[in-house]
């Protein structure tokens, strides 16, 4: 960054340059404010550009012009079954209220435009109020080439959720890739998606046709540039300006040294603290340590916002029903000694996955959620044992469908063979013992399993039993179950999966317009909280996928159109 040749003095300060903060930004500018965005890291973008870029957003444009007219009630029934005591009334209308004009302003006014996820139902189908559709959105698809100059100041794709630095778009996209050997018409798609994107890494040196979440941060991006946003990158706000009660800006730091920016208001949307070793260690559940929790966000995102809105008198909620949004994560050794993480997403639902814990038994629906998976690892295993659990398939099913990193054919396996991250045995007994599972539990959970998989059934865990377990599975599947196969054919494979995060759920308490409230309830004037920095509205519940970027993306606009003194959606 280049020192600073004018004053920076603005009506709106965002620290953190996510979707919460990039949402707030946009709105902000669009409604006359001068806007200025503080980055600590070098790229634009934060956990976002690492994100599947899924949205929950009920009452949605997309899904009413496709002729999807649901009750406004029907999502918060679903949210009161699902939250309990924890439902927070003036906040849930805050986010029903405005995300659907949300949507609208975005497709409207910025380059911001989205995809339905119409057929993606709720995660807990049994629960009142769910919805097996209309909920979901992400970002279109992004020429990378359009953002000029603004392309290398963009957040690369996640290495290890990308194909040698491919992002894949989750929805059609991804199902084209995992049907590639089974439908011509995959095999095109497949074809010239990876042909445009090996002309792009000879011309640009990185990947050009973006998706999922780096999409979602790049069309944010272009929008706050062309609206005149100042987007400042390595620069860390190390103190909030804060006298007589109220927060007037903050100092940040860069490598040019100090400065303080003046601002009528500032909004916290600095990612949370899934980094931050010692919160963890106080709040997180087995009280994990630098190793033993697999935070799926950059280094980056450690809790800044959090504490400097404590340090003028804002408050931690804690009382959640989790603190962090979990996810099921793997180990992946790099050849250059670097360790990734891989979040398993989809391939728990795959006819043929299994996941079971050290003595070898299964021990939940492994097609549920992901955040549902960690919940049951942790309450499955003892106090005082190693959290883990194991991913297991036969040869047929991995060559198909993947395991973790581990890709599907035509892939090879050699790699992740010899790094160590697949495990493989010719039996699964020797698979079993190449994982340090007892081999009788193993043979005798897939033994039960078999017999039932055989008919397409799993009386033990239901594997099937609701819209969402059905949608993550196979429509291309033969049997009678798109989550349920047998396991037969050897070699047999595993990935050893631990608990991981997308983000933290504790955060500062806000109100209904994103205000930060101190100890007595009250706002503190000119600070708002938005993205993880804010107590996540679902209360530490995870009801849908999208329930992180599609709160975070609507009270980044809350927050801006309250300070720009904007009470009617355009």
């Amino acid at each position: 960054m280049a020192p600073f040749d004018e004053p920076l003095d603005c009506d709106l300060l965002v620290i953190g340059s996510g979707a919460a903060g990039l949402s707030a930004a946009v709105t902000g500018a669009w409604h006359g404010l001068k806007v200025v965005v503080v980055e600590k890291d070098a790229t634009l973008g934060g956990a976002t550009a690492w994100s599947g870029g899924w949205m929950w957003v009920p009452g949605n444009p997309l899904a009413r012009r496709a002729g999807i007219h649901e009750d406004p009630q029907q999502p918060r029934t679903y949210l009161r079954n699902e939250l309990g005591d924890r439902y927070d009334a003036e906040r849930i209308d805050a986010f029903l209220d405005s995300c659907g004009p949300m949507v609208a302003f975005f497709e409207r006014h910025t380059r911001l435009q989205f995809v339905d996820g119409n057929g993606i139902p709720d995660i807990h189908g049994d629960v009142p109020g769910a919805a097996t559709q209309g909920h979901q959105v992400i970002a279109a698809p992004y020429d990378g080439g359009e953002l000029g100059p603004l392309l290398q100041r963009l957040r690369p794709t996640m290495r290890e959720t990308s194909f040698l630095g491919m992002p894949i778009m989750a929805g059609a996209d991804l199902a084209a890739f995992l049907s590639l050997t089974r439908s011509l018409r995959s095999t095109w798609h497949v074809t010239k998606r990876f042909g445009r994107h090996l002309l792009d890494l000879a011309r640009h040196g990185r990947a050009l046709q973006l998706v999922n979440g780096v999409a979602l941060v790049a069309r944010l991006v272009r929008s706050a540039d062309e609206m005149g946003v100042r987007l400042l990158t390595s620069a860390a706000a190390t103190q909030l300006l804060y006298a007589d009660g109220r927060v007037s800006g903050a100092q940040i730091k860069t490598e040019h040294g100090e400065q303080r920016i003046h601002a009528k208001a500032v909004i916290l949307a600095a990612g949370g603290f899934p980094n931050d070793i010692e919160r963890r260690k106080a709040l997180f559940p087995r009280h994990p340590g630098e190793d033993e929790h697999l935070a799926l966000p950059p280094a980056s995102c450690n809790g800044d916002g959090i504490r400097l809105g404590e340090a003028v008198g804002a408050q931690l909620v804690t009382d959640l029903a989790a603190p962090v949004a979990w996810a099921p994560v793997s180990r992946v050794p790099h050849r250059d000694g670097s360790v990734g993480h891989f979040p398993h997403i989809i391939d728990r639902a795959k006819p043929g996955v299994i996941g079971v814990l050290a003595n070898g038994r299964r021990f939940v629906n492994e097609a549920d959620g992901y955040y549902d998976y960690v919940a049951a690892m942790h309450q499955a295993i003892p106090d005082g044992q190693p959290v883990a659990s194991w991913l297991i398939c036969d040869h047929p099913t991995q060559r198909r469908y993947g395991l973790g990193y581990a890709r599907p054919f035509p892939v090879p396996l050699g790699p992740v063979l010899r790094s160590g991250y697949l495990k493989r045995g010719q039996t699964l007994e020797a698979l079993a013992q190449a994982c340090g599972i007892d081999p009788q539990g193993l043979a005798a959970t897939v033994a039960d399993y078999n017999r039932h998989a055989r008919n397409g059934e799993d009386p033990a865990f239901g594997r099937g039993s609701t819209p969402y377990n059905r949608k993550m599975g196979d429509p291309l599947h033969r049997g009678a179950n798109p989550c349920v196969a047998a396991i037969e054919r050897g070699p047999f494979y595993a990935v050893k999966v631990e608990p991981g995060s997308f983000g933290t759920f504790a955060g500062l308490r806000t109100n209904g317009h994103t205000q930060v409230l101190d100890a007595g309830g009250e706002a503190i004037p000119g600070l708002y909280a938005a993205g993880t920095d804010m107590a996540s509205i679902m209360g530490g519940h995870y009801p849908s996928g999208g329930i992180n970027l599609g709160p975070a993306m609507t009270f980044g606009y809350i927050a801006a159109r309250h300070i720009a003194g904007i009470t009617d959606f355009e």
